[in-house]
């Protein structure tokens, strides 16, 4: 069927007639919305990945790759996990923690998670040590009852580094005055910001037997984080150690204790595809047209093919071949220019903000106040094939009518 001629004849088709100059702007339309297409499809799906990794930075530098937990009861076996995981060639830390939600009070009065770590241990299974703009977990364990708050829990309660806060316990204890609930003062050692809006104004931070004490959990934890080499085989190695203790042990991963974030990201950047597919999809009707109106210029040509011995298959391959050259010219000039933004979008908008005097994304309110690009070879493949399978479809039924065609009938009138 794609014999050299039907190859040279078809690429000699795209260029039309001296006066048919039309057809031929038409096909430079077709390409450029093909090229269009796949250059912004290239360049926002990049975007949206960049975002994504960015915030799945921000999220796992505050949290582990994975925990195991027990269900309803302190979790005392936790040495022998962190024994097994310290074996384990793929396990880069292991850490205990302490963790309950309860009431802070400063000024003025807040919830929060307050979390106890082990400040030795804690740098192997989050970048919170990283996240530091006062202070240091180091604080926790040179005097006991200090707290880590983040910045906007700070803000809140109105204390800064020094000043003290109250930490009130769930459970509560029975005194000659009654039933009150446990409280301990806590001196604010230092003051984190992790950039994610969950952690800031809701995470205090304290030594892991200081949170054992207040929340009177004696030898035991609430689970033991973990960090990989491979953050994407979390789950499946949690549940391989915690298999090694007896009993039943409650495993999430990273995906699950932030599905939301993760999903929302996951939904939006299929929506942007559809929409922008569509892009492709008007170029590929471009073509369509182009092909319609050039077969219709090529009557008395396809009629002196057909009677040279031509087959309607070879008719059918000349068009092919023309619509295919448009996808493919079209195809390669928006792979190239999609890299290209993709590779230097940071840069391009930063000097567009520049030269307008303006900021897309401030960091007063976004807390990701830059435009972040993670160019993924798959993405690359993925709408290139896109736009080069509808290229093939929109040549069929253009091929298909030039195929169709009569010799005698196109002859006629010429």
């Amino acid at each position: 069927m794609f014999q050299p001629l039907t190859v040279a004849v078809g690429l000699r088709y795209l260029r039309a007639k001296r006066r048919n100059h039309f057809i031929s702007f038409i096909s430079l339309i077709s390409m450029g919305g093909i090229a269009v297409g796949v250059a912004i499809l290239i360049t926002v799906i990049s975007v949206m990945n960049g975002f994504e990794k960015e915030l799945r930075e921000r999220i796992l530098g505050m949290v582990s790759h994975a925990t195991v937990s027990t269900w309803d009861r302190p979790f005392v076996e936790w040495p022998e996990l962190i024994r097994n995981a310290s074996d384990h060639p793929e396990v880069v830390g292991a850490a205990p923690f302490v963790e309950q939600q309860t009431l802070l009070r400063g000024r003025g009065v807040s919830g929060a998670l307050v979390r106890g770590i082990d400040p030795e241990f804690e740098p192997r299974v989050s970048e919170l040590h990283e996240h530091m703009i006062s202070g240091s977990i180091e604080d926790l364990g040179t005097e006991r009852w200090q707290v880590l708050l983040g910045v906007e829990l700070a803000a809140r309660l109105g204390v800064s580094r020094g000043e003290q806060v109250t930490i009130f316990a769930p459970e509560l204890r029975a005194t000659g005055a009654g039933v009150v609930p446990q409280v301990r003062r806590f001196t604010v050692s230092g003051l984190f910001e992790a950039g994610v809006h969950e952690f800031d104004s809701g995470l205090a931070v304290v030594h892991w037997q200081d949170a054992q004490g207040l929340f009177r959990t004696g030898e035991g934890v609430t689970g033991v984080r973990l960090a990989f080499t491979d953050l994407f085989k979390a789950r499946s190695i949690a549940l391989e150690l915690s298999d090694s203790l007896p009993g039943f042990y409650r495993v999430r991963d990273w995906t699950q204790q932030h599905a939301n974030w993760f999903r929302a990201v996951q939904m939006e950047k299929t929506v942007m595809f559809i929409i922008l597919s569509l892009i492709i999809v008007v170029a590929a009707f471009n073509i369509i047209s182009t092909l319609v109106m050039v077969v219709t210029d090529k009557q008395a040509d396809i009629a002196i093919l057909k009677t040279m011995g031509l087959s309607p298959g070879g008719v059918m391959a000349v068009f092919m071949v023309q619509g295919m050259m448009i996808g493919v010219i079209g195809t390669v000039l928006g792979v190239v220019g999609g890299v290209l933004l993709a590779l230097n979008v940071e840069t391009i908008v930063a000097g567009i903000e520049q030269l307008f005097s303006t900021e897309f994304l401030s960091a007063d309110i976004y807390y990701i106040s830059d435009l972040p690009s993670d160019l993924q070879p798959r993405d690359v493949l993925r709408f290139s094939g896109l736009a080069l399978i509808l290229s093939l479809v929109s040549t069929l039924y253009p091929a298909w009518r030039a195929g169709r065609t009569r010799p005698a009938e196109a002859l006629r009138y010429e």
